[in-house]
């Protein structure tokens, strides 16, 4: 009988010694658990394979590991996407920077910033015909180049064409619609287009143009500093809560990390959000991305999502030879370098 005591007694002590380990864990999970941050992010076009560092980061659960809660919706323009972040619709957005910088001039307009630079380089393109005559920037002198309305490169074209040496008044630029602008250039209606050179080249090639008929002639190639898209933030939500955008941060330099390393399964999750994405054509329109807009010697050297300072300023310069500033921004009201994590975190393996 005493033995049966002392058995059930250990019994219930090692019972007690398990119920109290198990509330104290419990406990402490639900001191340390943080709810997760709700995030709504807006691209500032419909979806394509170059926004595939996002959705892979989503897929692979970085953003769930910085404790947050990101939907992803699409807005009609960088302008559109812009509006929604400065109302507070977004947090964050992806949007081209060059038109940040315009957005900024406006009376009132609220102090947006960008806190991580995605394309290193912007995508602004010529691309024409070698059949037309066409094989390098200067020959379009004399020909014909179908503009999509509301192109931002035709802001930077006036400093582009001074660099160059070419006479402006001699290339005939043509309003067109964004709809038919690869069809007029299939269709030998206009001799080249200007357009986003992982876009419109693809699309091109797609249609059945021979690739050897087409001739890319991207702006940073003929002296144009501008960055292209990058992620901005709502003021008062990044000085909220600074810890979500860092961690938002990081999750992305995470996806852009995947999508160097496994490019396919990267253009196949941004394919699956397209209605009938084709996952080959995608795949195409990330390596021409990656190889260049983001993946640049300047990020090589100095990893991703900053700046050099002083290429923004002559950014800036060149874009104000055509759109006039009611007061020219200065680099530091353009992107704010808080969010990003140390260089070592940032370099590309």
């Amino acid at each position: 009988m005493f033995a049966f005591k002392t058995i059930a007694l250990r019994g219930l002590l090692a019972l007690a010694i398990s119920l109290a380990a198990l509330t104290a864990r419990d406990a402490g999970a639900a001191e340390t658990a943080a709810p997760s941050i709700a995030i709504h992010f807006t691209f500032d076009r419909p979806i394509d394979a170059s926004m595939a560092p996002f959705f892979i980061a989503a897929k692979d659960g970085n953003f769930g590991a910085e404790r947050l809660n990101v939907s992803f919706n699409s807005a009609a323009g960088s302008p559109d996407a812009l509006a929604r972040v400065a109302k507070g619709d977004s947090e964050l957005a992806l949007v081209d920077i060059n038109e940040l910088m315009r957005f900024r001039d406006k009376d009132d307009a609220a102090q947006i910033k960008a806190v991580f630079v995605l394309f290193n380089r912007a995508p602004y393109a010529i691309v024409a015909r070698r059949s037309r005559g066409i094989h390098l920037l200067p020959d379009l002198d004399g020909k014909t180049v179908g503009v999509a309305d509301g192109d931002l490169s035709m802001r930077l074209w006036p400093a582009l064409a001074q660099q160059n040496g070419i006479n402006s008044s001699h290339v005939k630029f043509h309003k067109i619609s964004a709809a038919v602008r690869e069809p007029l250039l299939s269709a030998g209606q206009v001799d080249a287009v200007a357009g986003f050179s992982y876009l419109s080249a693809v699309n091109l090639r797609d249609r059945g143009v021979p690739g050897g008929d087409l001739v890319v002639l991207r702006y940073a190639d003929y002296g144009c500093e501008a960055y292209g898209f990058a992620v901005v933030a709502n003021p008062a939500f990044a000085a909220a809560k600074p810890d979500a955008v860092k961690g938002f941060v990081r999750a992305l330099i995470a996806g852009v990390n995947a999508s160097v390393k496994e490019p396919a399964r990267a253009a196949g999750e941004a394919a699956s959000r397209i209605d009938d994405g084709d996952r080959d054509l995608e795949l195409e329109r990330l390596r021409s991305t990656l190889i260049d807009n983001i993946l640049t010697e300047e990020v090589k050297r100095n990893g991703l999502g900053g700046i050099d300072p002083a290429r923004l300023e002559r950014s800036i310069d060149q874009l104000a030879q055509d759109f006039k500033f009611r007061k020219r921004p200065a680099a530091g009201e353009i992107f704010d370098d808080r969010f990003l994590p140390p260089v070592a975190g940032r370099l590309i393996n």
